[in-house]
């Protein structure tokens, strides 16, 4: 079984982010800890980043037809706030989908508390740092676990 992380936008460069919203800890540290906690867990995980909208549109297609995929973390970053065109290829897919956010973005500018993607997903962990990729693992890794799909 697989679970796929995708990452939006300027999320490579994470840590050179404002560090009060972002933590100042890299993508690749938190690649690192998924990892662990996958690998802990007998599940594979692949880990996916692009600043480009249509690679994020293709990586989730390429989901579609995968049996072994068991559920989906994505972090569209600015995408979130605007793209219909990722929710809309996030509705073929038939897994759990969270959106997660490092900052609580319910607490920013107003135009990051709207969430195209949120419509579609199964549930949002938002505000929790690198805390929220690993939240939002460890409930897919409950759902592998308890045999449900969505």
């Amino acid at each position: 079984m697989e679970i796929v992380v995708i990452n939006g936008p300027n999320l490579n460069v994470l840590d050179m982010r404002e560090k009060s919203f972002y933590g100042g800890f890299s993508l690749e540290e938190i690649k690192k800890e998924m990892l662990d906690e996958a690998t802990k867990n007998n599940i594979s995980l692949d880990f996916f980043q692009s600043n480009s909208e249509s690679q994020i549109i293709e990586k989730i297609h390429s989901l579609a037809d995968k049996k072994d995929v068991a559920g989906l973390i994505i972090n569209a970053g600015a995408y979130t706030h605007t793209s219909i065109a990722i929710m809309d290829a996030l509705k073929i897919l038939n897994i759990p989908i969270i959106e997660v956010h490092l900052s609580n973005i319910f607490k920013r500018e107003s135009f990051r508390q709207t969430s195209y993607i949120s419509l579609v997903c199964t549930g949002i962990i938002s505000g929790f740092g690198k805390f929220s990729y690993l939240l939002a693992l460890q409930y897919l890794l409950n759902k592998i676990c308890d045999g449900n799909k969505k």
